[in-house]
């Protein structure tokens, strides 16, 4: 009797590890990608690599992309290019560090080239998930206003049609 009194609570925590395991199961998630799309740019105030610091929506003048990259981002070393020429035609660049140490965004822009008008930091991802941001790298086009016009998740980083197509979405 007493070897059954000390198995029903372990029987009684599995069975609901195994109910609420089940359950989950059956959920689809609710990820929306593209939720932010015509919604205003998060004013949320980052430090700037540089020092000091800055609301991201006060960065935009004009038509801005606005990337969200990471040193240890793969794809991101490979639109490095993409984004140094579109610097190279004027375009306005806001850079946001991914959940990346400032030593390592400092020597990945050394590398790679800085491309940036700005760089803002974004330690714990905070920005990103204002943002909607999904991994890196990824790319938001915001109009003058402040409203974000169009996003690009490209798994090889976005190029320069890519950054044509979200520019003429915010108005350039």
């Amino acid at each position: 009797m007493r070897s059954w009194l000390a198995v029903l609570p372990v029987a009684a925590l599995l069975a609901l590890v195994a109910m609420f395991a089940g359950s989950s199961l059956h959920r689809a998630p609710k990820i929306e990608p593209m939720a932010v799309i015509g919604h205003p740019a998060s004013a949320i105030v980052l430090s700037r690599l540089t020092g000091g610091a800055a609301p991201v929506r006060s960065l935009v003048r004009g038509p801005t992309l606005i990337n969200f990259y990471a040193s240890w981002c793969a794809p991101c070393v490979k639109e490095a290019p993409a984004l140094m020429a579109l610097k190279a035609e004027g375009v306005r660049i806001v850079g946001v560090a991914y959940e990346d140490k400032p030593e390592a965004t400092e020597a990945f822009l050394r590398r790679f080239g800085n491309p940036y008008a700005e760089v803002l930091l974004d330690p714990d991802g905070r920005a990103g998930v204002d943002f909607g941001t999904t991994g890196v790298p990824e790319t938001y086009a915001v109009d003058a206003g402040g409203v974000i016009r169009a996003k690009s998740a490209q798994l090889g980083g976005i190029t320069a049609a890519d950054a044509e197509a979200l520019l003429e979405k915010a108005g350039k």
